[in-house]
């Protein structure tokens, strides 16, 4: 397992733990540089209906080079998690950088879902462009079609009148 700091937080270093190709994060020392009650989050994990079931512990050695039984998340965890803490009850040093993470995510999410909705009306609507030029083009079809029977009778009439050994009258 290999650790690599991902950030630091209030002068403590957040690491991270490489654990057969998946990457954890320790949360006890992101709760202790924000100020935050570490039991208490991890009641709330275990509460929490997505993230309980992808808490692991794991024996890490620590920036003090200690081996320590931690509570992890999956990094690709800790973002959400992060976003439900209450800018009101971490340490006063932290609550201004909580609460602009949690503005970012809010308009991350937005972004994400809105451009979502603009590629998917931007898509309908060159299909609906598309829909229409191919049902031009079939009524032009349909028009060439019928103009082509009526010409390829008239030339069916002149051939046969060309051929007829008849005189006619009128």
């Amino acid at each position: 397992m290999e650790n690599q700091i991902i950030s630091t937080i209030n002068g403590t270093e957040i690491l991270t733990v490489d654990r057969d190709g998946e990457v954890f994060v320790p949360i006890k020392p992101i709760c202790e540089a924000l100020g935050i009650d570490f039991a208490t989050q991890y009641r709330k994990l275990q509460s929490d209906e997505t993230l309980s079931s992808t808490i692991v512990i794991m024996t890490i050695v620590a920036t003090d080079d200690k081996e320590r039984d931690m509570v992890c998340l999956p990094l690709k965890f800790i973002y959400g998690w992060l976003f439900t803490i209450n800018p009101g009850k971490v340490a006063p040093e932290a609550r201004e950088a909580v609460m602009r993470y949690r503005r970012e995510c809010y308009e991350v999410l937005y972004e994400h879902f809105t451009a979502s909705m603009a590629r998917t009306i931007e898509t309908n609507n060159a299909e609906i462009a598309l829909l229409k030029e191919l049902n031009g083009v079939i009524i032009d079809e349909k028009e060439a079609k019928a103009q082509r029977r009526k010409l390829e009778q008239s030339l069916q009439r002149l051939r046969t009148e060309r051929l007829n050994p008849q005189p006619k009258l009128f």
